[in-house]
C-alpha cells in the first residue's frame, strides 16, 4: 500500500491524499497493428516548419462561428505561425437546429465543435468565462451583464499564456448595427491589448505568467465599405493581407479547408457551409486599431525567428537546417539531426513559448520515430473506490537510435517508475497496471460548469483553467522513453477504444461517474396553491448492487412525505421510480427541490446528460438534479394537443405538465382524419427551417383551423423558410426582437380572449422571464390578424409583432415569437398561463 497525490478530475487543481493499491500485472508482446499510425511524413515537416517560427496570431471575437477560418488556416498552416482562436463565449444563448439542447448544455457541444473546427484550420482555441446570454443589441448591456473586469482579466491572462505578437478582432470596438456581444468582445479585446504588457494589471497573475505586450491590434473587417471613406479612399493604416492559396501538406486550397472547418458548427446550421475551393488570391483587410503602424504585412517589423529569444539564433540555424535535411520517405534518419536540436534547445530560459516549443519538439522526436503511446480502459467510466485496470502499450518503428522505455508514472504519486525495458522495432510492448480510485474522488464535469455562476459569467475557481478549452485528463499518465541517451516523457490519458466497421476507430477518454444517476419524472412540476401532489425521483444504477437511501432536498415552504426512501438496485441499467408526495405553499411561489442519495457513506446528487453527436466526442454532464416546482393559478380549456416538432424545444413536455394530452406528429399526420381530434395544434421553433414535410400539408391545416380547430406557429428564421406562406392570410416575419426580458409588455387587446379566456392576463405574468422576450416577430400582417402585445428594448420603438392571432372561419391562428421555448422549461409562470389561453381559444 503506497499513498501519494493523484490528479483527479481537473488535474491542475483538485489533488487530495488518499491510499493508493498499484499492481503490476505484467508485459506482452502483442502485434504492431494495435498501434495507432503515427502522423505522416509530410505533417512532420509541416511540424517542423511550425517549430521555427516565433510569431504568433490571437483572433477575438464573441461566439463559435465569429472566426474568421480562411485566415487562421492562411496563417496557421500557410505561414506557419502560432495562431489561435479567443472565443470570449461558449456559445451558450444561441439555437441548435439538431436537437433540444439549449444554454450551457449547448455550449458544451459548441465548445467541442469549435475544438473540431481547429483541428482542421491547424489553430489553437481559447474561451473566456463569459456567458452567452442571448442577443444583445448594445454592447453596454452586454458589458452590464457580464463582469467586465473578469472578462478583461480573462483576455489579459490569455494575452499573457500564448504571448501572440498581434491581436485580431473580428468587429469593430464602435457601436454599429451588430450583435451587442460582437461590439463588446472588440472593445475589451482594445482594453486588453493596452493593459497586457502592465504589470500594474491584474497582478495576481503575474506569480505563474508574466507581463506581454503585443505590437498591434488589427480589426480585420468585412463588407463593400470596409476600410473605405465616403470619398471612395481608403482609410488611413489600411493593410490588404493575401490569404489566398494552398496548404502545402494537403495540397488543398486554404479556402476549402476554411469551409471544412467552419461546416463543424452544425448546431448553428453550417454543417453543409460550401466556399469557393479558389486557389487563387484572397484579400483580407485590416484597419490599425492600436500599437505599431504596418505598410505591407501585419508582422511588419516583427522578428519571427527565434534570434529574438535570447540564445535562440543558434536553435533558428539548427532548425532551417533540419528542414533543408528532411527526407519525406525516411523520417527517422533526421533523430540525430533534432536530439541535438533538443539538447541546445533545453539550455535555454524557459518562458511559455520556448516551453510549448519544447512540447512541440518533444512531438516531432516522437513522430519521426514513429513512438506511438497510448493507454488503453475496458471501460471509460470509472466510480469513486473502483479498481483501474489501465493496459499501456509502446511501439517505436524506427532502429535509428535505441529506444528504452523507462516507465510509467502518474503525475504526483510519489514511488518509483517501473522497470525498463527496451522496445524491439516493429512490436508492441504492453504493461498492465491497476490503481484504485479514492471512494471520495470528485465526479468529471466540465470546469466552467462545476460551480453556480451568474447570468452573465462561469464561475472558475482554479485561476490555471481560465481559457482553456476543455478539462485536462481526468487521470493523466506520463510515459518515460530514453531516447538515444535524452529523456522524453510522452503525456497520456486513458481512454476507451471502439471498433465500429461504419465508423473506424473512436476514443472516449476517462471519466469518474456516479453509481448511481438521478433524474426527476418532468424539468417541472406545476402545483396549485396548497395543491398535494406526487414527485417522482427516478435512481438509475450504473453500478451493480448500488444500494442506499434517497431524500428531497425541499424549499421553505414546501413539505415532503416520505422524508427518505431506501432503494437497491441490483444490476446496471436497473432503475426504480420512487413517489414522494409534495405539498405546495399556500400562496403562489416558485423553487428548485432537489435530491440526494445516500451510498456507502458518500452522497451523491448529480443528473446524467449524455451528448452523443457525431461530429463531436460523447459528453457527460453531471450537475446536481433540479425540479423546478411552480405554484400557480392555472386553468386550461381542451384536452388534446398535436405536436409538430421544429429544431428541438421541450414545449410538448411543458404542455403535458399543464394537463393536455399531446400527440407528436409528422407532415404525413396533417390530415383531416388526424386532425379532427385535436383541439388545437403546435407547430415547435422554426419547424419551417429544418422539416421539408410541413409545406406541403399546409392547405389541409388551414382547413383544419378553419373548421374550428386552433393553429399555433412558433417562431420561424426569416432566412431559409421552406414555404411561402406561412398563415392563410398575409404574413411577413422578419429579424426584429426585443432581448430585455423585463421590458414593459403593452396589452394592446386587453379584452381579447388570448389575454382573458380561461386566465386573466397581466402585467404581473411578465415578470420572472428570461433571456429575451421574444425573437423573429411578424413585421406585416393582414388585418384580420390581432395584434396582442408591444414591447421593446431600451430607446427603440415598440414591437407589435410578438404575438398576432387571428379568426379564420370558426377556429384560430396564431403566430408568435415570444420565447416560450425558454419560458416554459425556466418554470416563468405567465408563460404558461398565457400560452394555455392560446391552446384553449374557441374553447
Amino acid at each position: 500500500m503506497n499513498s501519494g497525490r493523484l490528479l483527479l478530475g481537473l488535474a491542475r487543481c483538485l489533488c487530495r491524499r488518499f491510499p493508493l493499491v498499484v499492481g503490476f500485472v505484467g508485459l506482452a508482446a502483442v502485434p504492431a497493428t494495435a498501434a495507432p499510425e503515427p502522423p505522416a511524413a509530410a505533417a512532420i515537416l509541416q511540424d517542423l516548419r511550425s517549430f521555427r517560427e516565433m510569431g504568433g496570431v490571437l483572433y477575438i471575437a464573441a461566439h463559435p462561428d465569429d472566426e474568421n477560418t480562411q485566415l487562421i488556416a492562411y496563417l496557421a498552416r500557410g505561414r506557419h505561425y502560432r495562431t489561435a482562436y479567443l472565443s470570449l463565449t461558449r456559445g451558450d444563448g444561441g439555437q441548435n437546429v439538431l436537437g433540444p439542447e439549449l444554454g450551457e448544455t449547448l455550449g458544451v457541444i459548441r465548445t467541442q465543435e469549435l475544438l473540431a473546427a481547429r483541428r482542421i484550420d491547424g489553430g489553437r482555441q481559447f474561451f473566456s468565462r463569459a456567458i452567452d446570454f442571448g442577443f444583445s443589441k448594445d454592447y453596454r448591456e452586454t458589458l452590464s451583464i457580464w463582469d467586465r473586469q473578469q472578462v478583461l482579466s480573462d483576455i489579459v491572462r490569455v494575452i499573457r499564456e500564448f504571448r501572440p505578437d498581434v491581436l485580431i478582432t473580428r468587429f469593430p470596438p464602435e457601436p454599429s448595427q451588430t450583435h451587442g456581444h460582437h461590439t463588446a468582445s472588440a472593445v475589451l479585446a482594445v482594453e486588453a491589448f493596452k493593459q497586457a504588457g502592465d504589470p500594474q494589471a491584474f497582478p495576481e497573475q503575474l506569480g505563474e505568467l508574466t507581463p506581454w505586450q503585443p505590437r498591434r491590434i488589427f480589426l480585420n473587417g468585412f463588407g463593400a465599405n470596409f476600410g473605405r471613406t465616403p470619398e471612395g479612399t481608403d482609410k488611413p493604416g489600411l493593410l490588404r493581407l493575401d490569404v489566398g492559396g494552398d496548404d502545402p501538406v494537403s495540397g488543398e486550397a486554404f479556402a476549402a479547408i476554411a469551409a471544412r472547418s467552419r461546416a463543424m458548427h452544425k448546431t448553428q446550421g453550417l454543417g453543409n457551409f460550401t466556399a469557393s475551393a479558389n486557389r487563387g488570391p484572397r484579400l483580407e483587410l485590416f484597419q490599425l486599431l492600436g500599437g505599431e503602424p504596418a505598410a505591407t504585412d501585419i508582422m511588419d517589423g516583427i522578428d519571427t525567428t527565434w534570434g529574438r529569444v535570447p540564445g535562440g539564433a543558434e536553435i533558428g540555424r539548427l532548425a532551417d537546417e533540419a528542414i533543408v535535411q528532411f527526407n519525406l520517405q525516411a523520417p527517422a534518419a533526421s533523430v540525430p539531426a533534432l536530439l541535438a536540436l533538443r539538447r541546445r534547445l533545453a539550455a535555454l530560459p524557459a518562458d511559455p513559448v520556448v516551453e510549448e516549443k519544447r512540447r512541440q519538439l518533444d512531438h516531432i522526436v516522437q513522430a519521426c520515430l514513429g513512438l506511438v503511446v497510448r493507454t488503453v480502459v475496458p471501460d471509460a467510466e470509472v466510480a469513486p473506490g473502483e479498481t483501474l485496470h489501465l493496459r499501456h502499450t509502446a511501439l517505436v518503428r524506427s532502429d535509428v537510435v535505441p529506444v528504452r522505455w523507462v516507465g510509467v508514472r502518474y503525475p504526483g504519486i510519489a514511488r518509483p517508475l517501473s522497470h525498463a525495458l527496451d522496445l524491439p522495432p516493429g512490436e508492441v510492448t504492453a504493461r498492465e497496471m491497476t490503481e484504485i480510485l479514492p471512494a471520495d474522488a470528485p465526479l468529471s464535469q466540465p470546469y466552467w460548469l462545476r460551480a453556480e455562476g451568474t447570468v452573465g459569467m462561469f464561475r472558475v475557481d482554479d485561476p490555471s483553467l481560465i481559457g482553456q478549452p476543455e478539462n485536462p485528463p481526468t487521470f493523466p499518465v506520463e510515459d518515460e522513453f530514453d531516447i538515444g541517451g535524452q529523456t522524453l516523457v510522452v503525456h497520456d490519458e486513458p481512454v476507451q477504444v471502439t471498433d465500429d466497421p461504419a465508423t473506424g476507430e473512436t476514443l472516449r477518454r476517462l471519466v469518474v461517474v456516479a453509481p448511481v444517476s438521478l433524474r426527476f419524472g418532468s424539468e417541472v412540476e406545476l402545483f396549485a396553491p396548497g395543491a398535494v401532489r406526487p414527485v417522482e425521483l427516478e435512481i438509475t444504477a450504473y453500478r451493480a448492487g448500488a444500494a442506499g437511501a434517497a431524500h428531497l432536498l425541499m424549499p421553505a415552504g414546501w413539505t415532503v412525505i416520505p422524508a427518505i426512501q431506501p432503494f437497491h438496485l441490483a444490476a446496471v441499467g436497473e432503475h426504480v421510480r420512487l413517489k414522494f408526495t409534495v405539498t405546495a405553499p399556500a400562496q403562489p411561489a416558485a423553487a428548485d427541490i432537489g435530491a440526494e442519495v445516500e451510498i456507502g457513506g458518500r452522497r451523491y446528487a448529480a443528473q446524467r446528460v449524455e451528448i452523443r453527436y457525431a461530429h463531436v466526442p460523447v459528453q457527460l454532464l453531471q450537475s446536481p438534479a433540479r425540479l423546478k416546482v411552480v405554484d400557480l393559478e392555472l386553468a386550461i380549456r381542451g384536452r388534446r394537443i398535436g405536436y409538430l416538432p421544429g429544431a428541438g424545444d421541450n414545449v410538448a413536455e411543458s404542455l403535458e405538465e399543464m394537463g393536455y394530452t399531446v400527440a407528436r406528429l409528422t407532415g404525413a399526420d396533417l390530415v383531416p382524419q388526424r386532425l379532427n381530434d385535436l383541439d388545437a395544434v403546435v407547430i415547435g421553433i422554426r419547424a419551417f427551417n429544418v422539416r421539408t414535410d410541413l409545406a406541403p400539408q399546409l392547405p389541409a391545416l388551414f382547413a383544419y383551423a378553419e373548421a374550428g380547430g386552433t393553429v399555433i406557429v412558433q417562431y420561424n428564421n426569416p432566412n431559409g423558410l421552406s414555404a411561402t406562406k406561412l398563415a392563410p392570410y398575409d404574413l411577413k416575419i422578419s429579424g426584429e426582437r426585443v432581448t430585455d426580458e423585463r421590458a414593459p409588455m403593452t396589452l394592446l387587446a386587453p379584452d381579447h380572449p388570448a389575454l382573458n379566456i380561461p386566465n386573466k392576463i397581466t402585467s404581473a405574468d411578465f415578470e420572472g422571464w428570461v433571456q429575451e422576450r421574444g425573437l423573429y416577430f411578424a413585421s406585416q400582417w393582414d388585418a384580420h390578424f390581432t395584434p396582442i402585445l408591444a414591447c421593446n428594448d431600451p430607446g427603440e420603438q415598440p414591437k407589435q409583432g410578438s404575438l398576432l392571432v387571428a379568426r379564420y372561419g370558426r377556429g384560430y391562428f396564431v403566430y408568435t415569437g415570444l420565447a416560450f421555448f425558454r419560458q416554459l422549461p425556466a418554470g416563468v409562470p405567465g408563460a404558461y398561463r398565457l400560452f394555455a389561453n392560446l391552446v384553449s381559444l374557441g374553447k
